[in-house]
C-alpha cells in the first residue's frame, strides 16, 4: 500500500544557512499575509475570493516590487500561496476556521519547499536543499520512498528541524484476530478491554516545578528589559532565559510524543479491530478543574496516531459516538446505572447482576462490543 510518510530530523545549518533559512521563513510569511489581505479585500468588494491560480500569476510582479523576495527559494514562496488556498478550501468545507495572518511572534516558524528535479536529496550525513546547498543533519535512519517535499522548522529553543515527506510502500501487519476497546482517562492513560493498562506518563508534572522556576526568572528578566527600555531581541539575559524555558517545553513535548508513538504502535500491532470513543476534547477543556490534566495526555494526538497507523497496516479503528454510555452500562448484563456519571466513582456494583466493575475496564469492554456491532452493521448494511 502506497502511503505518505514523514521523516523528521534535526539539522545543523551553519551561520550563512541559518540567515538564509530565516529570510525564507520571513518571505514565505510575507507572501502568505499579502495574498490573505488581498483575498479578504476582494471578498468584501465582490462577494467572491481569489484562487491559487490568480494569486500565483501575481508572484512575478510582487518580486519586481520587492526585490528581496528573489534572494530566497522561489518554490517555498509558491508553497505559501498553495497553503493559503488549501486553508480557504478547508474553511469552506467547514473543517477549520478562516485563515489568519501569520505572525513572526509565533513560537515555531517554518517554510515548505517541493521536490523538483533533484533539488532535495540525502547525500551521506547531509541533505541537499534549494539555495542552501548541503546541510548537516542527524541521520538516525534511512529515508525510503519517493521524495515529495521538505518542511524546515525553527523551534523557540533555536534548534532547526526538517520533515521530509515521502511516498512509500508499507506492508500490512499480520492479522491477529483480536479486537479491543480503548478507554482513555486521566488516572490511567488508556485501559484496554483485556485488562491491559497504560500508565499516565504525566510529562508536564515531572518537570512542572523546574518550568515554573525558569518562567519566573523569564518574567523578571522581561520586566528588567522593559525598565531598561531595551528591545527584547537586544536583551541578552532575556533571550538566554527564553531559550531555557523553550527547551523545557520541548523536552515535555518530546517525551509525550515518544510515549504516544510507543503505545499506539503496540495497540495497532496486537489488534485488528480497535474501538475508541469519539471525544469532544475541545469542549472538555472548558472544565477548569480538568483542562490541564486533559491537555497533558493529548487524547486527540493519540487518536490521530491510532487512525493513520491502522490505515497503514491494514487494521480497523472504529469511533464510538460521544453519547454512547460506555461507563454506565454493565458489560455483563447491559444494565444502565445512572449514578456512574460521576468521575469520582471508580468502582461500582451492578444492581441487576451484582457484578463488581472497575469503571475504566468496564467502559473499555463496552467500547469493544459497540465497535464490533458498528463494524458488523456497516459490513452487512443491516441495522
Amino acid at each position: 500500500m502506497l502511503v505518505h510518510k514523514a521523516y523528521k530530523f534535526r539539522i545543523y545549518p551553519n551561520k550563512e544557512q541559518q540567515i538564509l533559512m530565516n529570510k525564507t521563513i520571513g518571505c514565505s510569511r510575507f507572501v502568505f499575509n499579502h495574498f490573505l489581505a488581498k483575498w479578504n479585500k476582494t471578498y468584501e468588494e465582490t462577494g467572491k475570493g481569489l484562487n491559487y491560480r490568480s494569486c500565483s500569476k501575481q508572484l512575478p510582479a510582487l518580486k519586481q516590487e520587492y526585490e528581496w523576495l528573489k534572494e530566497v527559494d522561489s518554490i517555498a514562496i509558491q508553497s505559501s500561496v498553495k497553503h493559503l488556498s488549501e486553508s480557504f478550501a478547508r474553511f469552506f468545507n467547514k473543517q477549520t476556521n478562516a485563515p489568519r495572518f501569520k505572525s513572526k511572534r509565533n513560537p515555531t516558524q517554518s517554510y515548505t519547499t517541493k521536490h523538483t528535479n533533484g533539488n532535495i536529496a540525502v547525500v551521506g550525513n547531509t541533505i541537499k536543499l534549494p539555495k542552501l546547498g548541503l546541510v548537516k543533519f542527524a541521520k538516525s535512519r534511512e529515508v525510503d520512498g519517493r521524495l515529495l517535499n521538505a518542511t524546515i522548522r525553527r523551534h523557540p529553543s533555536g534548534k532547526y528541524f526538517i520533515s521530509i515527506l515521502v511516498e512509500t510502500e508499507v506492508d500490512s501487519l499480520p492479522q491477529t484476530k483480536q479486537s479491543t476497546g480503548v478507554d482513555v482517562g486521566i488516572k490511567a492513560f488508556a485501559t484496554l478491554s483485556d485488562g491491559t493498562t497504560y500508565k499516565n506518563p504525566r510529562c508536564l508534572r515531572r518537570l512542572e516545578n523546574k518550568l515554573e522556576k525558569e518562567q519566573r526568572k523569564l518574567s523578571r528578566r522581561y520586566k528588567q528589559a522593559k525598565q531598561d527600555r531595551k528591545p527584547l531581541h537586544e536583551a541578552k539575559n532575556y533571550q538566554k532565559q527564553r531559550v531555557k524555558v523553550a527547551r523545557i517545553h520541548e523536552k515535555i513535548k518530546n517525551v509525550r510524543t515518544d510515549y504516544l508513538h510507543k503505545v499506539s504502535t503496540e495497540i495497532v500491532k496486537n489488534h485488528d479491530i480497535i474501538g475508541i470513543e469519539d471525544l469532544q476534547v475541545s469542549n472538555m477543556l472548558k472544565n477548569k478543574r480538568l483542562s490541564k490534566a486533559i491537555s497533558e495526555v493529548s487524547w486527540s494526538e493519540f487518536r490521530t496516531m491510532l487512525e493513520y497507523k491502522a490505515k497503514w497496516y491494514g487494521k480497523e479503528v472504529v469511533a464510538i459516538a460521544k453519547n454512547f454510555p460506555s461507563s454506565q452500562l454493565c458489560s455483563h448484563c447491559g444494565y444502565r446505572h445512572p449514578d456512574v456519571k460521576h468521575l469520582a466513582l471508580r468502582m461500582w456494583q451492578c444492581p441487576s447482576c451484582h457484578r463488581a466493575h472497575d469503571r475504566d475496564l468496564n467502559a473499555s469492554k463496552n467500547i469493544e462490543v459497540e465497535a464490533i456491532r458498528l463494524l458488523t452493521v456497516g459490513t452487512t448494511g443491516i441495522a
